[in-house]
């Protein structure tokens, strides 16, 4: 795919994915207004921005991870040419819906809004399935023993404490990407 493409592509996906489900979604349901005030409210509102900036900065780095690695974009439409197993890649197979589901759960906490604690897990348990029941089939019949290799080196939703390096011998030869 051509670097053009493959930004165009990502930049209309960002809108309609994530977009949707950690913006559109979360102002449909609350209208961005704040519940009751709590107790030890200062304390939630700083958890809320570490989670939605965390989570905003490693949407940001997953999604470019799809253009300069993998020459593609994160949408099913426009697959990537190279399986992208490089930066946040290595701790986690997928940093996107950890990362939208860490923004949720920041909102929630930011505005006092049970609905987005609910929500979130709804949006995390929709977005495991897909991976569970799309993704990973598609990636394993995709890319074979690479990704086959770096599923089972790498886990699905809680981040590895090092990074996972291919040896190369029988784990591929996807590079560490770093």
């Amino acid at each position: 795919m051509r670097r053009f493409h493959a930004v165009a592509g990502t930049s209309v996906f960002v809108v309609l994915a994530p977009g949707v489900v950690a913006g559109a979604i979360p102002w449909w349901l609350t209208g961005w207004d704040a519940g009751p005030r709590l107790a030890f409210e200062p304390v939630w509102q700083t958890v809320a921005i570490i989670l939605i900036s965390a989570g905003s900065a490693v949407l940001l780095h997953a999604i470019v991870r799809f253009v300069v690695e993998g020459a593609g974009t994160p949408a099913p439409m426009g697959p990537t040419d190279h399986l992208v197993v490089g930066g946040l890649y290595r701790y986690v197979r997928n940093p996107m819906y950890v990362a939208v589901t860490a923004v949720i759960l920041g909102q929630a906490l930011l505005l006092n809004r049970p609905v987005l604690l609910l929500y979130g897990l709804a949006a995390w348990t929709v977005n495991a399935a897909f991976v569970r029941w799309y993704e990973e089939p598609a990636l394993s019949r995709r890319f074979g023993a690479e990704y086959d290799a770096y599923r089972t080196s790498v886990p699905a939703w809680l981040p590895r404490l090092r990074p996972w390096a291919p040896s190369v011998e029988g784990e591929g030869t996807a590079g560490d990407g770093g």
